[in-house]
């Protein structure tokens, strides 16, 4: 996956801000938390990590192409080797849920800030 497409799916919600860390990852995060890398360089380049829902985690990870996210598994977040093989709709709806569930655990005047 390149980062302009992931541009497109993820700059369209409220507040999505992105930044490069690590060196070689495009960090994607919604009032400074994370919810989606797009590694960008380097060996693992077009990788693309997110969280997804508790529930999902093990089914997701029992697919194909889909592997728990390096350091940040325990959290549940999943790794796609190649997103871009992915249906575009499914990719778009696991990101959104991404964005959701990060969204939800911060604060809600930050929720309210959003919204606005």
């Amino acid at each position: 996956m390149q980062a302009p497409a992931l541009h497109r799916i993820v700059d369209r919600w409220p507040g999505v801000e992105s930044g490069m860390k690590w060196d070689d990852d495009l960090v994607f995060t919604v009032a400074g938390k994370m919810f989606c890398v797009l590694c960008v360089q380097g060996p693992q380049a077009g990788r693309l990590s997110f969280k997804v829902d508790d529930a999902r985690f093990l089914e997701l990870t029992d697919r194909p192409g889909f592997v728990p996210a390096p350091y940040l598994a325990r959290a549940h977040w999943v790794l796609v080797e190649a997103p871009e093989r992915l249906p575009e709709g499914e990719l778009d709806a696991l990101l959104s849920r991404s964005y959701e569930l990060v969204r939800a655990k911060l604060t809600k005047k930050a929720q309210r800030e959003l919204a606005d």
